[in-house]
């Protein structure tokens, strides 16, 4: 059941490894702290980051060196298609609703949630709502999507609707998966299309990621 307002169709998505490249932008933190190439880290890792060799007490330290030192959140890239998707979905009537654990360790909160909205800003991703939460479950949307193994089953155990963006640490994770935003943007018109929440784009508004900054430039 959704928390959008009167019959809306709500969104929820994640950021990181979904809207953000979170393994990119970390590859190159832990390469330079290391002193060794981004490319001796495998692209093709685990959810734990086994295969560079961190254990939970070295991925806390070298991801709060990304976060509170190096401001990874407000540079790292975006995935091909996101913010275009996300605006087309908008455009149709979803109501888009950001949801990010960012916030699980009790440090720099301030800087974690300037650097997401300066992220979301830079990217051009629209969104209603934005969420700093770990328990997912608790917040209202008719469909998902994440990448964590954990978050996927806690809302699928709750009774949700998720779709698996697709990374080679859910590789095992039932479906619906999507390896890219296109797919993303079929799966979730679909489910808008069963429940009668989908509408033509508004009038008076262009299509693209881009459409602000042509506005600015008239």
């Amino acid at each position: 059941m959704s928390e959008g307002p009167d019959d809306t169709f709500v969104f929820g998505v994640d950021l990181d490894g979904v809207c953000a490249n979170y393994t990119a932008g970390f590859r190159q933190v832990v390469a330079a702290d290391r002193g060794i190439e981004p490319d001796d880290l495998p692209v093709e890792r685990s959810w734990g980051f086994q295969e560079w060799g961190l254990d939970v007490a070295e991925y806390e330290r070298l991801h709060r060196l990304a976060v509170a030192e190096k401001r990874m959140l407000r540079t790292l890239p975006s995935f091909d298609g996101c913010a275009d998707v996300l605006w087309r979905l908008s455009d149709a009537g979803i109501w888009i609703r950001i949801i990010t654990h960012r916030l699980y360790v009790n440090w720099g909160h301030a800087a974690v949630v300037s650097d997401t909205v300066n992220w979301l800003d830079e990217a051009k991703v629209p969104y209603r709502d934005l969420c700093f939460l770990g328990d997912k479950p608790e917040v209202g949307a008719d469909i998902y999507i994440d990448d964590a193994p954990h978050n996927i089953a806690a809302l699928r155990a709750a009774g949700n609707d998720v779709i698996v963006f697709d990374q080679p640490y859910n590789a095992d994770v039932a479906g619906p998966r999507a390896v890219c935003w296109d797919e993303v943007e079929d799966l979730v018109l679909d489910a808008a299309a069963a429940r009668r929440a989908v509408q033509p784009q508004f009038p008076g508004f262009d299509a693209g990621a881009d459409r602000l900054d042509r506005r600015r430039s008239y």
